[in-house]
């Protein structure tokens, strides 16, 4: 995934004091995910910070809830809508561990505030099954062994989502640009890229 790059030198404490927008851009969670409401969903509890209503789509479901200003889309998927699928790894927008779909396009979710999703669709780890059918991507994944620990994994298959929604049959040299800006601290890039061709080869046709 091709990224800017002067964006990833931005720190999270620069871009919550004024830098807006989202920096284009973590194991699979198969079995008890949460489901989301199409009723309002407020935070426990009532903060110091002020907050402001939310509406936008998640995984398909209309959602809505009060977030902080400076609250982060990463924070409000996992805080508040129970969706830890996604991690939070670096916090500073450079190694793609956090990486969601925005309106189909991959965005850093620890770069991106909150408040920037409104009105737009957003699509976790936890959207692209189907109940408990994991996702081809997914199963490529398992099958060319392409997680080692796993806490980058839904990051890179977000990643590579966008990447085969664009390109349905890259070659493994646009795999390996496509996938730049998702990295992987066990080193298992070969076996990333197999999954992300086996899935276009034999899922994704």
């Amino acid at each position: 995934m091709d990224q800017d790059k002067k964006h990833s030198k931005i720190s999270r404490r620069k871009f919550i004091k004024g830098i807006g927008g989202g920096v284009v851009g973590g194991a699979v969670l198969l079995h008890n995910l949460p489901v989301l409401s199409e009723s309002a969903i407020e935070p426990a509890g009532a903060g110091l910070e002020q907050k402001y209503p939310l509406i936008f789509k998640v995984n398909a479901k209309t959602v809505r809830v009060l977030v902080e200003s400076s609250a982060t889309l990463a924070d409000v998927l996992r805080d508040q809508l129970q969706l830890t699928g996604t991690k939070i790894v670096c916090n500073h927008g450079e190694c793609g561990g956090c990486t969601v779909l925005l309106n189909g396009k991959a965005v850093y979710s620890c770069m991106m505030l909150a408040l920037d999703a409104a009105g737009s669709e957003v699509t976790t780890i936890e959207g692209l099954l189907n109940g408990e059918e994991i996702n081809p991507l997914q199963q490529a994944f398992i099958e060319k062994d392409g997680m080692q620990c796993g806490f980058c994994t839904p990051g890179q298959i977000m990643a590579a989502q966008a990447l085969l929604s664009k390109n349905p049959h890259p070659s493994r040299a646009e795999v390996m640009t496509g996938m730049s800006g998702n990295l992987c601290r066990c080193a298992a890039y070969p076996k990333i890229v197999d999954s992300v061709l086996a899935a276009a080869e034999t899922h994704l046709k």
